[in-house]
């Protein structure tokens, strides 16, 4: 049984690497700051009832789902880089959305910390604001 479990969870973990490119040092980041992200912002909720998501600031089970969804859809925009990439015989576009997208979840985990009222350095913000457009 014990076997038979590792070898069903050894194919799919394959599988899934194929459809993503391999799994490179990007995709680890990307993966740790989304969950960096969904762990800040269940906090922001739960702990310190400042959420943004909500009527009320606190925690609740759509505003999790929504999270949820979002973070499918970034890994659904990786595989289509990655299948853009394989189509055109080029190796920059998966990489690239990784980078956007892990720039966004950095720019959430920022922003959470804030909503729990932690000092974020003025350094932060103007990169932040520079690279939201917001900048001079």
């Amino acid at each position: 049984m014990k076997m038979t479990i590792l070898a069903v969870l050894g194919t799919v973990g394959s599988v899934v690497s194929w459809l993503f490119g391999g799994w490179s040092a990007a995709m680890t980041t990307l993966a740790i700051f989304m969950a960096a992200d969904y762990i800040t912002g269940f906090l922001v909720a739960a702990v310190f009832k400042a959420s943004p998501k909500t009527e009320s600031g606190a925690l609740e089970s759509r505003a999790g789902f929504k999270g949820l969804c979002r973070k499918g859809i970034i890994l659904l925009m990786v595989l289509i880089a990655h299948r853009l990439d394989v189509s055109l015989g080029v190796s920059f576009i998966r990489d690239g959305v990784i980078i956007a997208y892990t720039l966004n979840e950095v720019i959430s985990v920022i922003e959470n910390v804030g909503l729990m009222g932690l000092p974020i350095p003025s350094a932060v913000t103007k990169a932040i604001d520079m690279l939201r457009g917001d900048g001079k």
